[in-house]
């Protein structure tokens, strides 16, 4: 039972419903002005018809308690627990020694409006429990002094003929008259502190309510930050992975042009070639990237009046796709050079298994492949290189292996930008990554597992079998 109404109180909730702002202190203060006119105009049409000849107490003390009811509105949200106590003793003091002034109507809704208040914005619940609990035990007391241990019963007596009222009811005059003056008090009471209790966790929930609307609005924009984060890196991966391979290869290019020129003309117009080949395609790639950031969300094509972009320039409906698994043969073939050949593979658990790979996956794989073999040129003095992807539906995994058969090239430490690319790469996608040198030969290894669903394997698939297959790719000669 207790705690049914310990529950009902809101005893246990952690919630505490705040001050009110200091303006609307001041209009409690402007409506305790209100009451009291009210009040005391109430108080005197009341005497003027004569119906307080019969007070006990004259009119100063009956202006007393006018205004000590008054005053208890001006802090009813300040100090709710006291004024609640304060009030339902008040009242019950009132009705004792002036009860044609304390039961004016105007009176009674100031008592009402004080109860209901201390319900509604006491922050001690438990306190508010024990002071509505001490209204209520002084009300019953008041009843059993009245009419069991005092006159209350001769007074009602008196005021009835019982002789004719026997006969007009089911109830005796003494009867009626005490359960109806209980049944308005607990109509009176219940219904402000009923009421009080309703406007406190009406307001707890709106304060509830507000709460989740600021933790989503925070989320939401921590969320977009991540999102905006997210996006520059991909950008930055794109970026990095496209001007590193195509300056790379156009460096390796120049310099073998550069050795051949004067002994092997042919061999110098084919790197000429292919400098020129990979400038193109590293200016497509980046203009297709750009382009893609200069677009609008409704798809229209702002390259003009955003950028700048050529008049001849193709629209950005009609860029290139991005890379898939389909290119990687182009790709092997721009990275070979005369000081480093390099092969590629594609292995598929079956037929036309690439295709089926999601397209972020292929990019990736892609993305993978591009900057493995950019690294090899750069930092390592290999001759041969083998690029292998890898799709196995039974898995459900994509493999990306890059592997050389050089050494660390002297002065080429590099900034470690293109590992972290692919490792945030394969992260992104559920992935891993491994990299460092061979074991039992020369070279250099890299190795990437993605996910085909997202979702990161048990263990790594297919490591013995990767690792056999890349040093036999390595033991053949070119």
């Amino acid at each position: 039972m207790i705690e049914a109404v310990e529950r009902w109180f809101g005893v246990d909730e952690r919630w505490e419903r705040p001050l009110p702002p200091p303006r609307e202190l001041r209009t409690d203060v402007r409506w305790a002005l209100v009451a009291l006119l009210t009040v005391v105009l109430s108080h005197e049409l009341t005497r003027s018809v004569g119906m307080l000849e019969n007070e006990t107490w004259g009119p100063v003390w009956q202006y007393v308690g006018i205004v000590s009811l008054c005053a208890l509105l001006v802090v009813r949200r300040r100090f709710p627990v006291a004024v609640t106590l304060a009030a339902g003793t008040h009242m019950i003091l009132m009705s004792l020694v002036m009860p044609m002034t304390m039961s004016q109507l105007p009176a009674q809704m100031a008592y009402f409006l004080l109860i209901f208040s201390g319900m509604a914005w006491a922050r001690n619940r438990r306190a508010v429990m024990y002071a509505v609990t001490a209204v209520v035990l002084m009300l019953v007391l008041l009843y059993a002094w009245t009419y069991a241990l005092g006159s209350g019963v001769e007074q009602i007596l008196e005021s009835f003929d019982t002789s004719e009222a026997e006969d007009a009811g089911p109830f005796s005059p003494v009867v009626a008259v005490v359960i109806f003056s209980i049944l308005g008090n607990v109509i009176f009471f219940g219904f402000a502190i009923g009421l009080g209790q309703v406007a406190w966790r009406g307001a707890m929930r709106q304060a509830q309510v507000e709460e989740q609307a600021a933790t989503i609005r925070t989320q939401t924009a921590q969320l977009t930050d991540q999102a905006v984060v997210a996006e520059r890196l991909r950008i930055a991966r794109e970026l990095h992975d496209v001007v590193a391979h195509h300056v790379s290869v156009m460096g390796v290019q120049a310099a073998a042009a550069r050795r051949v020129m004067e002994r092997d003309p042919d061999a110098a117009r084919t790197a000429l070639t292919a400098i020129e080949q990979a400038s193109r395609d590293g200016v497509g790639q980046m203009r297709d990237l750009l382009g893609t950031l200069r677009a609008t969300g409704e798809g229209a094509d702002d390259e003009t009046a955003v950028g700048g972009a050529d008049p001849g320039q193709a629209p950005s409906s009609d860029r290139a796709p991005q890379p898939t698994l389909a290119a990687l043969p182009a790709l092997i073939e721009q990275a070979s050079t005369p000081l480093c050949e390099v092969t590629g593979h594609l292995v598929e658990s079956a037929p036309g298994a690439a295709d089926r790979v999601p397209p972020p996956l292929q990019l990736s794989a892609y993305r993978i492949v591009q900057e493995g073999l950019a690294n090899v040129r750069r930092h390592s003095t290999a001759r041969h290189a083998s690029a292998t992807v890898r799709v196995d539906e039974a898995a459900g995994t994509v493999e990306v292996e890059v592997v050389d058969d050089g050494s660390p090239r002297v002065g080429t430490s590099g900034t470690g930008l293109g590992l972290q690319g692919m490792r945030e790469r394969a992260a992104h996608l559920g992935g891993g990554v491994e990299a460092g040198p061979r074991s039992g030969s020369a070279g250099w290894r890299v190795r990437v597992w993605l996910p085909l669903d997202g979702h990161r394997p048990s263990r790594r698939p297919g490591r013995a079998a990767a690792d056999q297959a890349a040093d036999a790719q390595m033991k053949v000669a070119p």
